[in-house]
């Protein structure tokens, strides 16, 4: 047997895994890096979040990153010199992070990396596209070599292949570590994008529902970039607070056929972006609009999206609702969403025993020890959520 498929053998057989779970979302803000104890697998699964750190990109790198991120067409070049510097970069960051931990290398079970996204492209947003597609870079073979240790990445790829858009994946990890017989529960992930899982108090996997809503802070961001360069978002809504919603921008920001589109859906700052807010401004005569108001504006509209979204999904019943992403920092922005959705009980992600900033990159350490370990968990045609095991394999040696 090779050495690395007997290693494999070995780390899947044991007990329990130390696993590095890395999330870099739509935001750009930076790397997550969670170092995860994980136990069984399946409904049995148990995490323990030994250790977290965000290392924020630089504005070069993150300039970098731009260059290529959601647009049609790019620089070829620029793309597949990416995949190796990014995959580089989030190992080195990965290194310095178990050497902040006191952790060598050898200790690491696997390193799980979701990669960094630069297109998403779901077919119902793109009908002349042959299938849903979208792409992650930064590669697993650089970062298991530049770190020596084995490394699972590039899950949204199965994902795909079996009928799904490519997201949302929190769901996997959001029903095996999250769900509570008698409660409903909801857990929002306002990130760039805003999406939610659904877990019914019957537990029951069949019963999950998972889907985006829209926007949740890449308009407010990609406006900040753009209006304030020498920032990367609206920090505590310290902008927006100061002005007000404009209905005639906000009702055009609704207007579009994606909000109406039947669910489970997904999408991306492919849709949501300066060109999507300047042809809403336009319909709207609302150019001269102030910063203030405008971020305002936007900052509703992630809102009024998200709550609507969960509306038309959970209808009247009662439920708990978990925030994590960086929208759950923005008072603005939760302040409106419980405004419209008074009936339910609002809660911070910590409550239920990981940081909502660690959430995602939690998430992916799930995934990564379910490809190991499980991959028996059957959501049904229902859901319409793959049952599948994601991830490819990469060795360091």
């Amino acid at each position: 047997m090779n050495k690395n498929i007997a290693a494999l053998h070995r780390i899947a057989s044991k007990k329990s895994r130390l696993i590095v779970g890395l999330m870099s979302g739509t935001s750009l803000d930076g790397l997550d890096v969670a170092l995860c104890r994980i136990r069984g697998s399946g409904i049995q699964t148990k995490v323990k979040l030994q250790a977290f750190q965000t290392w924020p990109y630089s504005r070069e790198f993150k300039n970098g990153i731009l260059e290529v991120f959601a647009k049609p067409q790019i620089d070829f070049q620029k793309l597949t010199e990416l995949n190796a510097v990014i995959g580089k970069a989030h190992g080195q960051m990965v290194l310095k992070s178990l050497k902040k931990w006191k952790i060598k290398p050898g200790q690491v079970d696997v390193i799980a990396s979701h990669g960094q996204t630069v297109f998403h492209a779901p077919k119902f947003l793109y009908p002349q596209a042959a299938c849903n597609a979208t792409l992650q870079i930064g590669d697993g073979d650089h970062l298991a070599v530049k770190t020596g240790i084995i490394t699972i990445s590039d899950f949204r790829q199965k994902h795909v292949a079996a009928g799904g858009e490519g997201a949302p994946l929190a769901v996997y990890g959001d029903y095996l570590l999250f769900s509570k017989k008698g409660e409903n529960r909801l857990l929002l992930n306002a990130g760039g994008i805003g999406n939610f899982t659904y877990l019914p108090a019957s537990a029951k996997a069949g019963e999950v529902f998972v889907t985006d809503t829209g926007p949740a802070n890449t308009l407010i961001d990609q406006v900040v970039r753009k209006l304030l360069p020498d920032l990367s978002f609206d920090k505590d809504a310290q902008v927006a607070k100061k002005g007000n919603c404009s209905m005639e921008l906000l009702a055009a920001l609704k207007a579009h056929a994606f909000f109406e589109h039947k669910f489970p859906k997904t999408t991306g700052p492919e849709l949501f972006n300066l060109d999507y807010l300047a042809l809403a401004q336009e319909k709207s005569g609302t150019e001269g609009i102030s910063l203030q108001d405008l971020l305002a504006t936007l900052t509703h509209f992630s809102a009024e999206t998200m709550a609507d979204a969960i509306k038309r999904v959970i209808g009247k019943r009662k439920f708990h609702l978990y925030a994590s992403g960086g929208g759950a920092h923005n008072p603005l922005m939760m302040q409106r969403l419980r405004e419209l959705l008074p009936n339910v009980t609002f809660h911070a992600m910590d409550e239920l025993g990981i940081a909502g900033d660690a959430k995602e990159a939690v998430l992916f350490a799930v995934l990564a020890n379910e490809a190991l370990a499980g991959g028996k968990t059957g959501f049904g045609k229902r859901s319409k959520i793959p049952s599948v095991s994601m991830g490819k394999v990469s060795f360091g040696k």
